[in-house]
């Protein structure tokens, strides 16, 4: 298994100011969805923070980690007897995910991207997204 990134997941009630903030650390936004936004670094694009505003669903990760192949990582998590608080699904935005209770409580979102899904030549196209809205779940 390959860790691709781990990043933060902030829970904002501000996007905005949020926002404003990581800019002047330098990110830059790679990707809003409205009730997400990316910040990325400029020149290490894999070096992210997810700003989680308060539109999004009350069950949302601490933190994303990007690997190679999530369901292999689903069934090590599965055969250990780990609590999945959200199951193994496509997204459709092009992810393939889970969310994970580990020890301390600590819920993470294990993300990897399907096969034939676009990237950005910067790398912000690949962004491991919470849970949509209550509005935008199928």
């Amino acid at each position: 298994m390959t860790i691709r990134r781990a990043t933060p997941d902030i829970r904002t009630t501000d996007l905005t100011a949020s926002r404003d903030f990581y800019r002047l650390l330098g990110f830059h936004e790679a990707m809003d969805l409205g009730w997400v936004v990316t910040m990325a670094s400029p020149s290490h694009p894999t070096a992210q923070v997810l700003l989680v505003g308060p539109d999004a669903e009350s069950l949302q990760p601490d933190m994303s980690v990007e690997v190679d192949d999530v369901d292999a990582v689903h069934e090590a998590m599965t055969s250990a007897g780990v609590d999945i608080v959200y199951p193994l699904r496509d997204e459709p935005w092009g992810v393939r995910r889970f969310f994970v209770r580990d020890p301390s409580g600590t819920l993470v979102n294990v993300v990897s991207h399907r096969t034939g899904e676009s990237v950005d030549s910067d790398g912000a196209g690949t962004t491991a997204i919470p849970a949509p809205r209550n509005d935008q779940r199928h």
